[in-house]
């Protein structure tokens, strides 16, 4: 419950902070306003003006976009660490990343490819795609020659991550766009600004989806730290549940990477911090690290669009900054271990 609040008190302070500071009552005002028609105190420069636009039409939708995203990404990487039983997995383990890259490099360089459907459905479908293909070839790859493992997939994940990453430095020196590279090295580096309402709804669906399915899954996710000799014992394939598992994780994670880019670190951190405070039973996990994410990605945000007088810093370069001591600090410490208490 307290994480709860922190999350809503967190939306509203960050709508409130940027370039035009707008006090934090007005702020508070403004949103009971605009989201359920109550007044509160005098309705001069409620419904016109300059704040209502900047919080309604621009900080909103983007803080928004930051607590699904960031909620999203920890989430992936808390399915992930588990089901391939590996403390340096992410969300991106599968390719995912790399895959984007290559789909997004491919539409700005290329100039959205050959004409026709494909080629009118901009960066993000792009992305998603070269993100869903890495993540199919590489299950398609670990599953072949005999049963898959998380060993292959984790070895498998390289290589496809290697070769995507090679096609779109491939495709970038032999370009002759120097706005196109700047816009494949922006969009590699996440970014939240071009949140809008009509890019919320499609995310929204998918990470409820997944909430609420591996809300559920906690038992299995829990034998899986086991490993497969303790899930074999207790009756559990879980071949088939790793499968189901990494498919759906690659979607929302395909969907998040083609929305705003690619922002690491959320994935890899919060889950291990969480973990280290509350154990690894996903029962509990699960949910703080949803809603921890969420504030953590909310004032990376915040830190990223302010930090910088008149300008924006990429997020995912302010995640980095921030995980990487954070990363550290946590394998120095002895009383920390991957599936302990």
């Amino acid at each position: 419950m307290l994480l709860i609040a922190a999350v809503g008190c967190s939306v509203i302070f960050a709508v409130s902070i940027g370039q035009v500071s707008i006090p934090f009552t007005e702020s508070y005002r403004i949103l009971i306003y605009q989201l359920t028609g109550i007044q509160i105190g005098d309705l001069y420069g409620l419904t016109s003006g300059t704040f209502v636009d900047i919080i309604w039409q621009i900080r909103l939708p983007r803080v928004l976009m930051a607590m699904i995203v960031g909620s999203g990404l920890a989430l992936c990487g808390t399915v992930m660490q588990a089901s391939v039983q590996n403390p340096l997995a992410d969300p991106y383990i599968l390719g995912i990343s790399s895959g984007a890259s290559l789909g997004a490099t491919f539409s700005i360089m290329v100039g959205f490819g050959a004409a026709g459907i494909m080629g009118e459905m901009g960066i993000a479908m792009w992305a998603f795609v070269g993100a869903i293909g890495a993540a199919g070839l590489v299950l398609i790859l670990a599953s072949m020659g005999g049963k898959m493992s998380s060993v292959k997939l984790v070895l498998v994940g390289m290589v496809i991550n290697a070769l995507c990453s090679a096609c779109s430095n491939f495709i970038v020196y032999f370009a002759k766009d120097a706005e196109g590279i700047r816009s494949v090295t922006f969009w590699t580096m996440g970014s939240l600004a071009s949140a809008k309402w009509d890019k919320l709804p499609l995310i929204v669906i998918v990470m409820v989806a997944a909430v609420l399915f591996f809300i559920f899954q906690s038992r299995v996710m829990n034998t899986m730290l086991m490993g497969d000799e303790a899930a074999v014992t207790l009756g559990i394939n879980l071949n088939v549940y790793r499968r189901l598992y990494m498919v759906i994780a690659s979607l929302l994670t395909g969907i998040i990477v083609a929305t705003c880019g690619i922002i690491g670190f959320v994935g890899l951190i919060v889950p291990h911090l969480v973990r280290s405070i509350v154990g690894s039973d996903h029962k509990r996990l699960i949910p703080i690290v949803i809603l921890t994410s969420a504030i953590f990605l909310i004032w990376t945000d915040v830190l990223a669009r302010t930090i910088i007088p008149k300008g924006e810093l990429p997020i995912g370069i302010v995640t980095a900054l921030l995980g990487a001591p954070m990363f550290m600090y946590m394998l120095m410490k002895k009383n920390y271990g991957f599936g302990g208490k």
